[in-house]
């Protein structure tokens, strides 16, 4: 059991080494014109009366299968169950509904007291976690067939929410101190370790608990940032290797090279976890607040989101079948299925969880039709929402997607794909979702003072900030994802990295920035200047 403390970093260290100002470790000779940081990449401006209907239509999802006694939302339809992930999801939707003004203050103060409450008291697994599935009729954790049991934590799940919780209380600050005691709860030194990868657990046949690395490229990086969020340290889970590329029609397709022969976890290559790191962070660096959001300052998420994006868009151009993938449930075995871009060796492989291949399954995926078209702002993704914009029933909202091979549409409603769709609705009214309104003291920085407690649970600490070495020359590693690999996406240089703006569907052919030097800087005393500084 990895029960050390750890080593964590916050926004208290960021601040830190800022005393030393390190100047960007990029130049650029006369660089073209950007886009507007304050533009938000995609689609920008009030709702439409159609779109306005589509949100209210996705949020009667929702009013259906809400359960007055826990405050949870079914993850599919009638059938008591949700995760964390759905869980999400739902948070997803309730903070879109009210932003958009479909509900009032009222009820979104009801429904979010009661789930905090919930979410606040849940049972955990092994009492670490919270298990990867629950009844949401009696909020109790149960296994796969929704018997009282426990199965696991999942990491992205986890992670998932924790984004979400953050988006909660920047936006209303008057329910922080309620959100921070979910995660207070939690403990986490199975979760994390110290080389900065994430681990999720489940159990064995024999009653044994595994953990076990989980997450691949797309996914692992959405889900690290929410931990980041909360002052966490998810390094290695933040960058994009060990990746690699394959070619589908002229398009480098970013892939994880880890080989599922030795890991036994296939390198799905869908479109969901770059779709939520645009509509939510914006593609943003955790704690990032002063990049403007047409500006990405994680920037090799929105490169390669801009690939999974055009690569659909080429398929469509060169066979004319109308592309969104992304994972998805369908009605009758197998019950769910990984529809993706590329997967085992193969590209638009459509497999089962037990890898098993599914081309009859294979959709046009609404959450993922109408989240491109929120964040790309194209002819193609106009077809993409008239394909699936009035896919829905007016009190039960939108259905799964359409099958590619003419076999309609999936008879379906989830809360994933709802709450999913009234996050791209919002983004169009708001831009990227995380606003941060927030400057107040938090619980979750505070709680446990002169205890042991946050080290036995393995939290961050912001009050632990390691020194800066202000005359030392930072090391000069080279970027996992180079500067030259920005192909659609424009390089913005910057001191923390590489950040990206004015994505397009064609290469912009701009010679990419040489990395300069970085001299060794003096520590600046407090209040003075910059021609004050020592020498």
């Amino acid at each position: 059991m990895r029960g050390r403390q750890r080593r964590f970093t916050s926004a208290l260290l960021l601040a830190t080494s800022l005393v030393c100002a390190v100047p960007p470790a990029f130049s650029q000779d006369d660089p073209p014109a950007l886009a507007d940081p304050a533009v938000p990449f995609g689609r920008s401006g009030p709702l439409t009366q159609r779109e306005r209907a589509m949100a209210e239509t996705a949020w009667s999802y929702f009013v259906l299968r809400f359960q007055e006694e826990t405050g949870l939302v079914n993850a599919v339809g009638s059938y008591p169950s949700t995760t964390m992930w759905d869980t999400g999801s739902y948070v997803s939707a309730l903070v879109s509904a009210y932003e958009l003004g479909i509900i009032d203050k009222r009820e979104f103060d009801r429904r979010a007291n009661l789930l905090i409450s919930t979410l606040r008291n849940l049972s955990l697994f092994r009492g670490e976690l919270p298990n990867k599935v629950y009844n949401t009729e009696t909020g109790a954790k149960v296994n796969y067939a929704n018997q009282p049991g426990e199965v696991g934590f999942s990491v992205l799940d986890i992670g998932r929410l924790l984004v979400w919780l953050k988006i909660m209380k920047e936006r209303y600050p008057y329910l922080a101190n309620s959100i921070d005691n979910i995660p207070m709860r939690w403990n986490y030194c199975n979760l994390a370790n110290d080389d900065g990868r994430l681990f999720g657990s489940l159990v064995s046949g024999n009653g044994e608990t595994r953990y076990v690395q989980e997450g691949r490229l797309g996914y692992e990086e959405y889900a690290a940032k929410g931990f980041a969020l909360w002052g966490f340290d998810p390094h290695a889970a933040l960058e994009a290797g060990p990746y690699t590329y394959t070619t589908i029609y002229d398009i480098e397709v970013p892939v994880d090279a880890r080989d599922p022969r030795i890991f036994n976890n296939q390198n799905y290559v869908l479109t969901e976890g770059y779709l939520l790191d645009g509509l939510e962070l914006g593609w943003d660096l955790p704690n990032d607040k002063d990049s403007g959001p047409g500006l990405a300052s994680h920037g090799w998420r929105a490169e390669f989101a801009n690939r999974i994006y055009l690569v659909q868009q080429r398929r469509f151009e060169r066979t004319g079948i109308l592309t969104a993938r992304s994972e998805h449930q369908v009605e009758g075995a197998p019950y769910f299925v990984y529809d993706t871009i590329f997967a085992d060796g193969y590209p638009w492989n459509t497999l089962d969880p037990s890898d098993v291949y599914q081309p009859d399954r294979a959709a046009i995926a609404a959450k993922a039709a109408v989240g491109m078209w929120a964040l790309w702002e194209t002819p193609y993704t106009d077809l993409l929402f008239e394909s699936v914009a009035d896919l829905s029933e007016e009190e039960g909202g939108f259905y799964e997607g359409v099958y590619e091979n003419g076999n309609g549409f999936i008879p379906l409603h989830t809360a994933n794909n709802n709450g999913i769709i009234l996050a791209a609705l919002l983004y169009k009214a708001q831009g990227p979702i995380l606003q941060y309104r927030n400057d107040n003291t938090q619980v979750w920085d505070t709680a446990f003072e002169y205890t042991d407690i946050r080290a036995r649970r393995c939290m961050p600490d912001p009050k632990i900030v390691e020194p800066v070495c202000c005359n030392c020359a930072p090391a000069q590693s080279a970027p996992q994802v180079p500067a030259s690999a920005f192909q659609f996406c424009r390089v913005v240089p910057e001191a923390g990295g590489i950040a990206a703006s004015t994505c397009g569907v064609e290469k912009h052919l701009v010679p990419p920035p040489e990395i300069a030097a970085v001299p060794p800087q003096a520590c600046r005393a407090p209040g003075l200047t910059d021609a004050e500084v020592p020498e």
